[in-house]
């Protein structure tokens, strides 16, 4: 969508540093401990020396509060970052979908959130929503929102799955019938790892480039899935956080993390136009987790509870089977 539809940047930024507040506020008040340490930042254009190495890509204004809670009862580390940025020109990894964006300025707006418990038994859990446009001299402007949410298990127990997308698929209704399963689709394979041959986790939700409805069911969407997140992955917290574990099962989500790193580090879109467009280093890397471990070629025992996981490993179609063994 482009052209002259009238859009409100401050809209979706208040809307936003709202989602930031009440987000933290809830995963403090489920530790109940620890507290979340903000970092506002700014930055300054530049010549273009940082950025991307070699792409010369000029660093524009902006900034953000990075929030991060760290040794807490239930979390080992949260993040939940607000930023606000503009920049000369689009980074490749913005563009490499759209190459007629290339060369386009560019201001760039979300949060961003990961949650890594302590406890093996609740799932790491990820959640973005945003909202770009780009301009050019003598074009229309072009804006899109993005964003979804995914859970990544260790040891999976079904009625978590399901609940996790029921409350996805609730957020999607409505929207159309149509809206759930294709973005169910497209964060199975969105959070895919080829080099690995397997997803990161048991998906949820992802969209990007939104814009066919209009500005404002767009952006009504958005808040849909953003206020849904809580709704998906609190009841799980509640559920799992009274469980113990062993030495055996921390060792494996700590292998497990592996993944999550890997996949960040090598595939998320977030994590490479963050560090192609020049942004804060400490708030891009916030969302890898404080332990990881790696072990050379490690296959979990056939029967071991580990072993689990890789039968949820498979996209499925999680509420169909839910239904079909209720009726």
């Amino acid at each position: 969508m482009s052209g002259n539809e009238a859009i409100s940047i401050g809209d979706v930024r208040a809307y936003l540093l709202l989602l930031q507040d009440r987000i933290c506020a809830a995963l403090e008040a489920e530790d109940g401990e620890a507290t979340f340490r903000e970092d506002a930042w700014t930055r300054e254009p530049d010549d273009g020396r940082s950025g991307q190495q070699g792409s010369r890509q000029p660093v524009s204004g902006g900034g953000g509060r990075t929030r991060v809670m760290r040794k807490g009862v239930l979390f080992e580390q949260a993040g939940v970052n607000f930023s606000h940025v503009t920049g000369a020109r689009l980074p490749p990894s913005a563009t490499a979908a759209r190459p007629e964006l290339a060369g386009r300025r560019f201001e760039a707006l979300g949060v961003s959130l990961v949650i890594h418990p302590e406890n093996p038994h609740i799932p790491t859990s990820h959640a973005n929503v945003r909202f770009f446009v780009a301009e050019k001299e003598g074009a229309p402007s072009v804006w899109w929102f993005g964003g979804g949410y995914d859970l990544t298990p260790y040891y999976p127990v079904l009625e978590d799955v399901v609940g996790w997308h029921r409350a996805a698929r609730t957020a999607c209704q409505p929207f159309g019938e149509d809206v759930y399963p294709r973005l169910k689709s497209w964060c199975d394979r969105y959070f895919y790892l080829k080099h690995r041959a397997e997803p990161r986790g048991v998906g949820g939700l992802f969209f990007d480039d939104l814009n066919e409805w209009g500005f404002e069911r767009c952006f009504e969407f958005l808040r849909a899935v953003g206020d849904s997140y809580l709704e998906a992955y609190l009841p799980i917290v509640r559920r799992r956080k009274a469980r113990s574990w062993t030495r055996r099962q921390r060792e494996f989500q700590l292998y497990r993390r592996g993944r999550y790193v890997e996949f960040n580090l090598v595939y998320d879109r977030g994590t490479l136009f963050g560090l192609q467009s020049g942004g804060r280093t400490e708030s891009i890397l916030m969302s890898l987790p404080p332990l990881v471990a790696w072990r050379y070629d490690w296959k979990p025992e056939p029967g071991s509870e580990e072993s689990v996981l890789y039968d949820y490993l498979e996209p499925r179609d999680w509420l169909a089977e839910a239904d079909a063994d209720s009726s």
